[in-house]
C-alpha cells in the first residue's frame, strides 16, 4: 500500500485532484481508498483548526490509513506544517501550489511550503495533470523482465 498526501492551502484544488486521481487509478485496475479531511472532520465532529487540532487530524488521517488492504490510500488535507506532514508520513506527496494565500489568515500564517514534494502542481486546471502524476507515481512499480 502506498500512502499519498495531497496538501496545500484551502481552495487550491486538493479534493478535486484527489477525486480524479482516485478515478484514474481505479480505471487502471488499482484499488484505492480516499480520505477527505472535511469528510473525516465531519464524521468525528472535530472542527478544531488550532495547532493541536491539526495535529490530531494528521494522526487521525494516518491511523485511518493503517492496515488497509488497498493499493493506494489518498488523503487530501491542508497539512500546513512539516510537523504535520511528518506525522502523516506519506509515501508520496503532491503539493497544490495554485494559490499563494487562502481566505483563512491563520492558515496562511501557519503554512510552510513542503520541501521537495514528489510532485508540485501550479496549474489551475490541476485535473489535467493527473496522467502525469500517475506516470510519476507508477514509475517505481514498472517491472522489466529478461528472457
Amino acid at each position: 500500500m502506498k500512502k499519498i498526501l495531497i496538501c496545500g492551502l484551502p481552495g487550491t484544488g486538493k479534493t478535486t485532484l484527489a477525486g480524479e486521481l482516485k478515478n484514474q487509478l481505479q480505471f487502471k485496475g488499482y484499488t484505492v481508498t480516499w480520505f477527505n479531511a472535511d469528510d473525516i472532520r465531519n464524521i468525528y465532529d472535530d472542527w478544531d483548526f488550532s495547532a493541536e487540532g491539526r495535529i490530531r487530524q494528521a494522526k487521525r488521517m494516518r491511523d485511518l490509513s493503517k492496515g488497509l488492504v488497498t493499493d493506494y490510500v489518498i488523503c487530501d488535507f491542508v497539512a500546513p506544517t512539516k510537523e504535520i506532514r511528518d506525522i502523516f508520513n506519506a509515501d508520496y506527496t503532491i503539493f497544490m501550489d495554485t494559490e499563494k494565500k487562502s481566505d483563512y489568515e491563520d492558515t496562511n500564517k501557519a503554512f510552510e511550503r513542503p520541501i521537495q514534494p514528489n510532485y508540485t502542481i501550479t496549474a489551475k486546471a490541476a485535473v489535467l495533470m493527473v496522467p502525469f502524476v500517475i506516470k510519476d507515481l507508477l514509475k517505481d512499480e514498472q517491472i522489466s523482465y529478461q528472457i
